[in-house]
């Protein structure tokens, strides 16, 4: 059984008004199965990919916000962590609650405003595999404030931030070193615009360009065009519902 240390990404969660489609969307772009949990779980749907948990989903009536992605971070005590988060400026939008036998969660906004989870595992440790294709591979906060998320996430979820980049025209720092590294943040003020701070995952592919091809004939949008980087070839999409997303071959992909 896959295990997150605390303060690492362990969960992605899809809040929709359009269950249905999203199944046959992500079912068909990534080949995940859909499984609908029992009332018991207020009709929560896990992703499978190969018979094991890679994502989950939930209803949206629309009245709580748009359809999004969400990403959560893994902690040893949920509640601890969101009263921690408190002293340090996160608006907390859902308090720890008990999820039956599966953990504990919690969802908040950082103080530069972006959304972000948190899992306390019981029976449902988080996703089974990162960095495979059809799994998630990477997760990093685009920041409008880079100095109070640094702050945030180190205080709060005990990242050891390694600083990859510290220029006006480039600066990051990471959860982790090198290949160990586990999650980013960037300095996105100068590109955010009138877009909030968010928390964005990358899903690995096979071919990226195939990738987003695809997902356009099954009703996505491109939101940037696949393009190399030192990290790989990337797009950015927009499910058929707007929900961000992003994909990624990377160089060892």
């Amino acid at each position: 059984m896959t295990t997150y240390k605390p303060g690492e990404p362990c969960w992605i969660e899809l809040f929709t008004t359009d269950t249905a489609r999203a199944k046959q969307f992500y079912g068909d772009l990534f080949g995940w199965t859909a499984s609908d949990s029992g009332p018991e779980y207020g009709g929560y749907i896990t992703f499978e990919r190969d018979g094991e948990p890679i994502a989950g989903m939930m209803h949206s009536d629309g009245n709580n916000g748009p359809s999004t992605w969400t990403v959560y971070l893994a902690s040893a005590d949920a509640t601890a962590t969101t009263e921690l988060a408190k002293q340090h400026g996160a608006q907390v939008f859902v308090e720890p609650m008990q999820v039956g036998d599966q953990g504990h969660m919690a969802f908040l906004a950082d103080p530069a405003g972006a959304t972000v989870g948190i899992w306390q595992p019981g029976l449902h440790q988080g996703f089974a595999v990162r960095g495979a294709v059809a799994a998630p591979t990477w997760f990093e906060t685009m920041s409008g404030d880079y100095a109070a998320s640094t702050a945030f996430y180190r205080d709060v979820f005990g990242w050891d931030l390694r600083v990859m980049g510290d220029s006006d025209e480039f600066r990051y720092s990471t959860l982790g070193q090198d290949a160990d590294a586990k999650a980013g943040i960037m300095d996105a003020s100068g590109f955010l615009g009138d877009q909030p701070s968010r928390w964005q995952f990358y899903v690995e592919v096979a071919d990226t360009d195939a990738t987003v091809a695809q997902a356009v004939e099954h009703g996505a949008t491109v939101v940037e065009q696949p393009s190399d980087t030192p990290y790989g070839r990337l797009a950015f999409l927009l499910d058929p519902e707007g929900c961000l997303f992003a994909v990624v071959r990377s160089q060892q992909g």
